[in-house]
């Protein structure tokens, strides 16, 4: 079904920047009309939140090579759970997405297998090694939304700046990963007291500053559209404001364990909590959340990592990172709303608006003509976080057994229901 009348809700506006009650008429698998105050008849939201579908950068999926961390399937059952209507996947799976043959490949099985949008990016160097550039223009013929070698970082400064060189002519968008990668080599955590109490090898937040900058000067130089997948030190943020002050086609990312966690949360060695870059210290936790408040970090995401379990269960510093996320995503990006750093729009802009409009896709806004992608959540309702519960093949996620407040209630994509927690609903 793809047309519905939903009344009696709560409506988050992220364009708008307005919370109002009101209602919203769904057809054809769009948003048809939108109104305030009462209205009879449809389906009684009764009082419940309802906010653009969430648009989650940075997805990775295990297709092709590692099905057996997570699938387009169980990816896309765990996105629809957690709010997320479009996945704009990385390109760093076992065998890159550095061909077009490849990202048809993927975008094939994402259509057969996710119950969500899903918006993949290629590699920007062949193999993701730096060296050689991929055939861009095919690319994005082929479907690529942007252009990202992950946490590959690319060495060679002339390498890059042919690599934005090329994107410019084609106003395709690059998503960089700053890090200085000589001074980040070997890192599990940042560096500090902490660290060395723990005797584990530790990075300077100045490696991010240092990449970043390395970066922007590139930007600079070629004019190319870039994005930082992930801004966490406060010691990064004065370049990255420099550079939008300049007018660089520039934007900001950052994961929502960066902004919901800090440094000390790795306690007894819980490799739950090893992301990458790694958590932070609580001063640059506290700026990252004023800098998205303050829209200079334009973008939050979930960087949906799956690992195994013999992947995690390792010393601190062998065991792979990161964590899995599109579930959480809300319900922790809720603390911020909880704890009044955020409002709900403010929330909805970095988590739906800002993405859309970054990487050119349709959904984002609550606006007539737009494509109903959806979520009605309960930013109220407490439980307690149990990993074996989440829809993700790979369960390690650092809320494991944390008290968590906010839960989706029902998530639509293209006007249809892809999940329903009251009906036990699932795509």
């Amino acid at each position: 079904m793809t047309n519905a009348l939903l009344r009696n809700a709560r409506l988050i506006d992220p364009e708008a920047g307005t919370e109002t009650l009101g209602w919203l008429r769904i057809e054809g698998g769009q948003i048809a009309e939108i109104g305030a105050g009462p209205r009879a008849g449809g389906i009684d939201c009764q009082g419940a939140y309802l906010a653009p579908g969430i648009i989650d950068i940075g997805v990775k999926v295990g297709e092709p090579g590692e099905r057996h961390k997570e699938s387009f399937r169980t990816a896309g059952r765990a996105a629809a759970a957690g709010g997320v209507t479009t996945m704009v996947t990385r390109p760093d799976t076992a065998t890159p997405i550095d061909t077009p043959e490849v990202l048809e490949f993927v975008t094939r099985r994402a259509q057969e297998d996710a119950a969500v949008k899903v918006r993949p990016m290629a590699a920007l160097t062949k193999a993701r090694e730096g060296r050689e550039m991929t055939e861009i223009g095919f690319l994005i013929d082929a479907g690529a939304v942007a252009f990202t070698d992950g946490d590959a970082v690319t060495t060679d400064p002339k390498v890059l700046s042919r690599c934005m060189t090329y994107a410019r002519s084609l106003g395709a968008l690059i998503v960089g990963h700053p890090q200085d990668p000589g001074l980040s080599l070997g890192g599990a955590v940042t560096s500090g007291k902490f660290a060395s109490l723990r005797g584990l090898p530790a990075v300077s937040p100045m490696a991010e500053r240092m990449g970043l900058e390395r970066d922007l000067a590139l930007v600079e130089m070629t004019g190319a559209r870039y994005h930082a997948d992930q801004i966490t030190t406060a010691t990064a943020l004065p370049a990255l404001s420099r550079a939008k002050a300049a007018g660089l086609d520039v934007t900001a990312g950052i994961s929502i364990h960066h902004l919901t966690l800090n440094a000390f949360d790795v306690g007894d060695y819980r490799t739950f909590f090893k992301v990458k870059p790694p958590l932070r210290d609580e001063d640059d936790r506290v700026a990252m959340v004023a800098a998205v408040r303050d829209g200079l970090i334009d973008i939050i995401c979930s960087m949906h990592t799956p690992q195994d379990e013999e992947s995690k269960r390792l010393p601190f510093e062998a065991a792979a990172s990161g964590a899995v996320g599109l579930e959480t995503l809300l319900p922790a990006a809720l603390r911020l709303y909880h704890a009044g750093a955020l409002s709900l729009p403010e929330l909805f802009r970095a988590l739906a608006l800002n993405p859309a409009r970054r990487f050119g896709l349709a959904g984002g806004r609550l606006q007539p003509g737009t494509p109903a992608d959806l979520v009605m959540f309960d930013p109220d309702i407490p439980y307690v976080l149990d990993r074996f519960a989440l829809q993700s093949k790979s369960k390690n996620t650092p809320f494991d057994g944390q008290r968590m407040q906010g839960r989706v209630l029902r998530t639509w994509v293209d006007g249809a229901v892809v999940f329903d927690r009251q009906n036990g609903a699932q795509a």
